[in-house]
């Protein structure tokens, strides 16, 4: 995905259409879990554009569950931060935090994260 602000909404309508052509063949994916997966896919695709420039989107299904990777750039990692009444950014990673049955930041050898959210079904 480009260094974009168009980026997070396409990685979300992308991910959307592979959902819904994926569904057909997977029984417990419905329209929530796909609500929840284009959520979280926007959210990561959101903050690896912004802190790392371009980025990379990877999208499994299985009949259990749904993994999101994202791969970036950025020399810093991504965390969840505490939540505070005032503050007006950093609430994306810990909604995906709490949608994902596991979340993962990984470095990446050359530089950059992998940000993996599983999503179950």
């Amino acid at each position: 995905m480009p260094d974009e602000t168009e980026s997070a909404c396409r990685a979300r309508r992308l991910t959307r259409q592979f959902l819904l052509w994926r569904g057909h063949r997977t029984a417990g994916l419905d329209a929530m879990h796909i609500h929840d997966a284009a959520l979280v896919v926007s959210e990561l695709v959101a903050n690896a554009t912004r802190h790392g420039g371009t980025c990379r989107l990877s999208l499994q299904v299985s009949d259990t569950q749904v993994t999101v990777e994202v791969y970036d750039r950025s020399p810093g990692r991504p965390r969840v931060r505490p939540l505070t009444t005032w503050s007006e950014s950093g609430r994306g990673l810990a909604m995906v935090h709490s949608l994902a049955q596991r979340f993962d930041v990984d470095p990446v050898s050359g530089g950059g994260n992998r940000v993996r959210a599983v999503l179950s079904l």
